[in-house]
Formats: C-alpha cells, sequence, structure tokens
C-alpha cells in the first residue's frame, strides 16, 4: 500500500477580499475531487488573500499510480485561470503489503516518540488499568 501526499501553494493575484479567495479554492478543491480520487483540504495561510495551501492525499496499491494522481493534480493546479501555482512538494510513502510490515514512515516516527494509548496493543492497554 502506498500514501501519495502533496503540498500545493497557489497565488491569487486577482483577490482583492475574502470571497474572491473563496471562490477560487472552492473551485480548485471541486475540480480536483470530482477529476480525481483524493482528499483535499486548505492546509495554511488561512488569512491572506492572495495566497492558498492545500494538502492532497491518495491512496494506491501502486506508487507509480499515487504520482500520476498527484501529477494530475498538480496539472489542475496549473491550469487554473484566476491562481498560480506557486510552489508543489510530492511525496509517495510506502506501508508495506496491505498496510502490514511497516518499516518506516509514520510508525517509526510514532516508536521513537512513543505511542499514545489508543495506538497500543489491547494486551498494553490492560497493563495501565
Amino acid at each position: 500500500m502506498f500514501v501519495g501526499v502533496a503540498r500545493f501553494v497557489l497565488q491569487i493575484p486577482g483577490a482583492r477580499s475574502l470571497k474572491d479567495r473563496r471562490r477560487v479554492v472552492r473551485s480548485f478543491k471541486d475540480r480536483v475531487r470530482a477529476r480525481l480520487p483524493v482528499s483535499v483540504a486548505e492546509v495554511g495561510e488561512l488569512d491572506r488573500y492572495q495566497v492558498a495551501t492545500f494538502g492532497i492525499a491518495t491512496v494506491s496499491n501502486d506508487s507509480a499510480r499515487c504520482r500520476e494522481v498527484l501529477a494530475q493534480a498538480r496539472s489542475v493546479a496549473a491550469t487554473l485561470g484566476d491562481a498560480l501555482l506557486a510552489d508543489a512538494a510530492v511525496e509517495v510513502l510506502p506501508f508495506g503489503g496491505g498496510g502490514k510490515g511497516v518499516e518506516g514512515g509514520i510508525e517509526r516516527a510514532l516508536d521513537a516518540e512513543g505511542r499514545d494509548e489508543w495506538q497500543a496493543e489491547p494486551s498494553d492497554q490492560e497493563e495501565h488499568r
């Protein structure tokens, strides 16, 4: 299983109000969701009229498919009439076969920081009680 994530930063030079900005943001999110199997959310720069930052995620059993979907999302962002794609970053993370046997990624980071109770095995939770 692979998880593809992307961060796109759009400049919206014509936005003079929050209403102008919302129109461009909604248009981008609606287009991407309608055309591609992704989740998209505005993740930053919420208080600036002329900048919008998006996080986009997709999941597939093929890393090439994740990259293809995120490349298509980038093309949508690059062809917006009211905004310019100012920055894009893409990463595809492996999560083992069917999500099992993961050797890195978020699990390694969680192990380094210590797992919360909700992430612990049931037998571990009983020991905490």
